[in-house]
């Protein structure tokens, strides 16, 4: 009895971790005959679980959804896992750090004393670390609503707001017309939320600020979906150079021209960066740091040509630095 009912528990969580299995690895899976399995399968319909089986002679099974399924069942990883993923969870939406707080509590509680114990060992205390770049916490509705869109594949239409979350005026210079775009992605990157979709009207793809955008009504019209201009979404934002971004909130900021293309850059400068493109060999990169030593040490990653640097402490900075390799001043 006691192994029967171990093996229905595996052979549930075994259910919930892949969308469908076939009769004859589940059966290899758990160590048992086609028989037995099929046994298994109706001692967890009989208890509730809606697993449904194509039929036929190589039936493969799969979990359904549904109000009546009972609580989750979980093994020794998958709970160290959720728990890790809710501690270490980034601050990037509104309220969700109280929140993946809450459900850890509730999730201990019902645990068995041994799995509790494993997810209190790898209790972790996170520390802020200086070089994230994230931004502003997002609103969860406008996550929500961004993200709908994307699931349904239905066109998304948003007002373009200002770095300070505010809307310009019709009459202000950086007015942009409400957007009607198709989403294909929602992207978290570097500590922000960027949108990758196509804009019909300009005909071309483009990535914005999440935290950036306004919403409106849902629009419920459905449209095709396009194959990126990139081998991966990844890829494709983290090489453009066109995101929205603004500078991070640093006591330094500095400015400089790399000879190298855009792309490259946008790969490599570290989040909170602004890339703009000058020409296909040149770009112009805005970044900050605690000291001007900082900026300059972040420009000489990049091992260019350095031309048009701003401000004049930057640039005294960097001849500093210079100075102190050209002298030999670098401890053995």
């Amino acid at each position: 009895m006691a192994r029967t009912a171990g093996r229905s528990l595996e052979l549930l969580s075994l259910l919930q971790t892949v969308n469908r299995w076939s009769g004859p690895a589940l059966a290899a899976r758990l160590g048992v005959s086609l028989r037995t399995l099929r046994r298994d399968i109706d001692t967890l319909r009989d208890l509730g679980y809606p697993v449904h089986a194509s039929g036929g002679r190589d039936s493969t099974y799969h979990l359904g959804a549904g109000n009546t399924l009972p609580p989750l069942i979980l093994d020794g990883e998958q709970a160290v896992a959720i728990s890790l993923a809710l501690q270490t969870s980034p601050t990037t939406v509104l309220g969700l750090r109280d929140a993946a707080d809450r459900a850890l509590n509730t999730l201990t509680q019902v645990m068995p004393a041994p799995l509790r114990a494993q997810v209190d060992a790898t209790r972790v205390t996170t520390i802020h670390n200086y070089w994230e770049f994230s931004a502003l916490p997002i609103n969860p509705d406008i996550l929500n609503t961004v993200g709908d869109a994307v699931r349904r594949g239905h066109f998304l239409r948003f007002d373009v707001l200002r770095p300070d979350s505010t809307r310009p005026a019709p009459r202000d210079p950086d007015f942009v017309p409400p957007l009607r775009v198709e989403p294909h992605h929602l992207v978290l990157w570097a500590g922000r939320w960027y949108l990758v979709a196509y804009n019909p009207a300009a005909r071309a793809w483009a990535i914005y600020r999440v935290d950036r955008m306004h919403p409106h009504t849902p629009t419920g019209i459905p449209f095709t979906r396009r194959e990126l201009p990139a081998h991966s979404v990844a890829s494709f934002v983290m090489t453009s150079h066109e995101r929205g971004d603004i500078p991070g909130a640093w006591q330094c900021l500095g400015k400089a021209t790399l000879t190298l293309p855009a792309d490259l850059v946008a790969r490599f400068a570290p989040g909170g960066s602004v890339i703009e493109y000058i020409d296909p060999d040149h770009t112009r990169l805005t970044l900050g740091a605690w000291s001007w030593a900082g900026i300059a040490g972040i420009l000489a990653t990049f091992d260019t040509d350095i031309t048009d640097v701003e401000p004049a402490d930057l640039r005294a900075a960097c001849h500093r630095l210079a100075q102190r390799f050209t002298l030999g001043h670098v401890s053995q």
